[in-house]
C-alpha cells in the first residue's frame, strides 16, 4: 500500500480528524489513536486504527505521547489553538525532538485570526467560506449540506492531502513541517470553481435560480409515482435531445423545450411527467443512455446498485453493514481497508502499544494502576 511504513499518531476528536486518520490507515499507514480514558465512544471512522487510552492530565501520560511522537511520521491534532501547547505537546517541542515529524493541525477557523479561538461547527465554517449563501432553494434560508463540505471535504480530506504532500516533500528535505488546516479555507478551496466562474451564465446571482441549485428544469430532482426520486442533469443540448427522445419513445407527450420562455412552467411539466411512473420504470427507460438521468438511492440501496456492485464500491464491515470503499484507486498500491477487523474500542490496544514502545510489564501495570493508562480488557485483540 502507498503509505505502508508510515506511523501516524491521531489525537482523538470528532468527525474531521478521524476521517483524515482513516484515509491514511486505508492507504497503509499504521495509525494509533490517542484516546482519553472513559471517554464516550464517538469515533465511527476507526477502521484499521489502534487505540491507546491515556490520562493527558498526568506527566506520565504526556511523556508517553512524547515517546510515541518521537518515532512517528505524522501527528494529527484537532484541538483549538493553544491546547496542545498547554499540554506540552506543541509543535515547537515535538519538532525539536523529531525534526521529521509532520504536525497536522486541523481546526475550524485555523491557528490565528479573530475567530481562531471560537467554538464552531461545519455550518459556521461553510457560512464564513461564502459558500453557504448559495445553498438552498429560492426564497428559502441557506441550507447546510449536512456536515460534508467543511468537516469532511474541506477538513479531513484536504488535511490528508496536505499530509501526503508534506511526506513527499520530506523525501527531499528530510524535514517535517506544520500543517495549518482550516475548515473555512478548505471549504472555500473546494468551492474555487464557484468563486472563479461567477462571470459565467450558469450563475444568476440569486440562490435557487442558477443551473446547479434547482433553478432550471433540466438539472433537478423529481419525485416518482412510488414516492422515490430521479435526478436529471441533461445540461448539454445533445443530452437534452436524448432525454426528449427517451421520453417520447416511452409515450410521454408535452415534453418542455430545453430553453423555454417560462422556466417555472417547464419545471411543472417535468414534475408531472416523472410522477407518471415508478423509479424502477424510469430506470428501465434511462439506464445505459446519455440522457443524464439516474435514480436517487438511499444509503441502504446504494451498495446494491449493479454499478456499485460491479466495482466493489462498498465493503461489508464486521457488523454486516456496508461502508464506502476507499477512493481513489491506485493501480499498483491500492488501499486495503481492514473491514474484517472491528474498529478499536477506547483503550483496546493500550498494553500492546506500550509493550511495542519498550515499556516493561511492570511499567504497564503501574500505569494502569495509577490511571495513567487504561486498558479495556486483559489483552488486546491482535
Amino acid at each position: 500500500m502507498a503509505l505502508k511504513g508510515i506511523k501516524v499518531i491521531e489525537m482523538a476528536g470528532l468527525a474531521p480528524a478521524p476521517f483524515c486518520g482513516m484515509i491514511l490507515s486505508d492507504f497503509g499507514a499504521d495509525v494509533i489513536r490517542v484516546d482519553k480514558a472513559n471517554a464516550p465512544p464517538l469515533d465511527r471512522q476507526g477502521r484499521g486504527k489502534r487505540s491507546i487510552a491515556l490520562n493527558l492530565k498526568s506527566p506520565e501520560g504526556i511523556a508517553i505521547v512524547h515517546k510515541l511522537c518521537s518515532k512517528a511520521d505524522v501527528l494529527i491534532e484537532p484541538f483549538r489553538p493553544g491546547v496542545m501547547e498547554k499540554l506540552g505537546l506543541g509543535p515547537s517541542v515535538l519538532l525539536s525532538q523529531n525534526p521529521r515529524l509532520i504536525y497536522a493541525r486541523l481546526t475550524g477557523f485555523g491557528q490565528n485570526g479573530p475567530y481562531s479561538s471560537m467554538a464552531g461547527h461545519d455550518i459556521n465554517y461553510v457560512a464564513l467560506s461564502g459558500l453557504l449563501s448559495l445553498l438552498g432553494r429560492h426564497k428559502s434560508n441557506p441550507l447546510p449540506p449536512q456536515n460534508l463540505l467543511a468537516d469532511f471535504a474541506g477538513g479531513g480530506l484536504l488535511c490528508a492531502m496536505g499530509i501526503a504532500m508534506a511526506l513527499f516533500e520530506r523525501e527531499k528535505s528530510n524535514m517535517g513541517q506544520i500543517i495549518d488546516a482550516s475548515m473555512v479555507e478548505g471549504a472555500a478551496y473546494i468551492g474555487s470553481w464557484i468563486f472563479k466562474s461567477r462571470d459565467m451564465p450558469v450563475w444568476s446571482g440569486v440562490r435557487g435560480k442558477s443551473w446547479f441549485d434547482g433553478g432550471i428544469h433540466y438539472y433537478e430532482t423529481y419525485e416518482t409515482k412510488d414516492g422515490k426520486h430521479m435526478t436529471v442533469g441533461a445540461l448539454e443540448p445533445q443530452f437534452y435531445q436524448e432525454l426528449i427522445q427517451r421520453l417520447t419513445d416511452a409515450g410521454v407527450e408535452n415534453v418542455p423545450d430545453q430553453y423555454p420562455d417560462d422556466s417555472e412552467e417547464a419545471k411543472a411539466k417535468m414534475t408531472d411527467i416523472f410522477l407518471q411512473k415508478t423509479q424502477e420504470e424510469w430506470r428501465t427507460i434511462f439506464d445505459g443512455t446519455d440522457a443524464c438521468v439516474a435514480p436517487v438511492l438511499s444509503l441502504d440501496e446504494a451498495p446494491f446498485h449493479e454499478h456499485n456492485l460491479s466495482r466493489g464500491s462498498f465493503i461489508r464491515n464486521t457488523k454486516g453493514q456496508y461502508d464506502p470503499a476507499p477512493a481513489p484507486r491506485l493501480s499498483r498500491t491500492p488501499a486495503q481497508a481492514q473491514n474484517n477487523i472491528e474498529e478499536p474500542s477506547i483503550g483496546e490496544n493500550t498494553r500492546e502499544i506500550l509493550m511495542h514502545m519498550g515499556y516493561t510489564t511492570e511499567d504497564i501495570q503501574k500505569f494502569v494502576k495509577n490511571k495513567v493508562a487504561h486498558q479495556i480488557n486483559g489483552s488486546a485483540k491482535l
